[in-house]
């Protein structure tokens, strides 16, 4: 794969597809523009060669146009990082394509999300073939979509000369390098609610991390899977055999699979008030909803030690203050190992860390959730293979 940094683009107009899905307050207004502020350094890139840019994105997952799934308030908000350049939204290609037709150079074309268009998510090929007629070259700057087969990250680099960008880039050369080279100890810290979701990715990381330690709701399916009893907690009965499995394939990979030894619990998820309970003592009543502090201290022990780190998922409720204290503590566990390469990812995370001080202390934040653990599993996605 080529990134464009390693050719020569320049006076070519430009499909950029870009990962504009940010959280957004319930008053539309923008909640988090990490994305955003992370696609600049690419746009920037492309512009200073003299290109034109056609930037493609979604938001949300609609079913059909609606106002609330709007890039507009993306329009505007990269407009402040791009000042210098006016951004014109286009909001239905296919029934006027007059600004893309007439795009002058300090122009930004930004199409309206993608995913209003049928043919986009069925990776229609005649919907394809009519947004390639728009450009002479193709850019993938979204690593955290790349894992979906749509038009605009897998038909286009089938139809037009395709690169990668810069954050695709930094992103598939980091993440190759600590599942290729890892400085050991590797660590790997796996949070979330669903084993489901995560078991492929958990059964990759046994194979080559040292420890691989677990919080948050799946967890406590492992816990289940060792015959202990939950209580109220979220555990997924279908998936005990399969926490059962990977317990069995850690030993076998002579991994440390770490779960929780004493968790925090409440009553609700409206609890304002917790209790540190032992794994083997929980109540019929209780509800985990965090690590507890033995385990907190067992998991800084391991990460302290630890040359690298990968993290998805929070280990708590986040939802409620009372059981954010393990993840926060991970999280500080984790900047202040400064000789550890570290990498953070999923939408989760960065939601809890964003507005925490020494982030600057990562490594790397991932924009993937889904498609960084697809890519941990894998070495690849789909998006990345089309640009080969």
């Amino acid at each position: 794969m080529n990134y464009i940094d390693e050719v020569g683009l320049t006076h070519k107009t430009i499909l950029l597809r870009v990962d504009f899905n940010v959280s957004l307050n319930p008053n539309h207004s923008i909640a988090d523009d990490a994305r955003i502020k992370q696609s600049v350094e690419t746009i920037e890139y492309l512009l200073k060669h003299h290109n034109k840019l056609i930037l493609m994105a979604h938001l949300g997952d609609p079913e059909k146009r609606s106002a609330s799934d709007s890039l507009s308030p993306v329009a505007k908000r990269l407009h402040q990082y791009l000042p210098h350049h006016k951004i014109i939204l286009v909001e239905d290609f296919q029934k006027d394509d007059s600004q893309i037709k007439n795009q002058k150079e300090d122009e930004i074309i930004m199409l309206e999300n993608i995913r209003f268009y049928p043919g986009e998510k069925s990776n229609d090929p005649a919907f394809t073939k009519q947004l390639a007629s728009y450009g002479e070259v193709y850019v993938n700057d979204g690593f955290s979509v790349s894992h979906r087969e749509s038009v605009s990250v897998v038909g286009l680099p089938k139809v037009l000369p395709a690169y990668g960008g810069l954050l695709m880039k930094r992103e598939v050369v980091i993440l190759d390098k600590i599942m290729k080279h890892p400085k050991k100890p590797f660590v790997a810290i796996i949070g979330g609610k669903k084993i489901s979701t995560k078991i492929k990715v958990i059964k990759k990381l046994t194979s080559v991390a040292d420890y691989v330690l677990l919080g948050g709701g799946l967890a406590n399916t492992f816990l289940a899977a060792q015959g202990l009893k939950t209580g109220k907690s979220l555990v997924s009965d279908e998936d005990v055999a399969l926490a059962r499995e990977l317990l069995a394939h850690a030993k076998k990979e002579n991994t440390n699979l770490v779960i929780p030894q004493d968790v925090i619990v409440g009553r609700d998820l409206d609890s304002t008030e917790s209790e540190v309970r032992k794994v083997e003592e929980m109540k019929a009543t209780d509800l985990a909803l965090d690590i507890g502090p033995e385990t907190q201290a067992d998991f800084g022990a391991i990460i302290n030690e630890a040359r690298t780190i990968v993290w998805n998922g929070p280990v708590g409720y986040m939802e409620n203050q009372e059981f954010k204290r393990g993840t926060d503590f991970l999280y500080y566990a984790i900047t202040q190992n400064d000789e550890a390469i570290s990498v953070v990812g999923g939408g989760d995370t960065l939601s809890a860390i964003s507005k925490k001080e020494y982030l600057d202390q990562l490594t790397h934040i991932s924009t993937g959730g889904g498609a960084m653990l697809e890519f941990i599993e894998n070495g690849t996605l789909p998006g990345i293979e089309a640009l080969k």
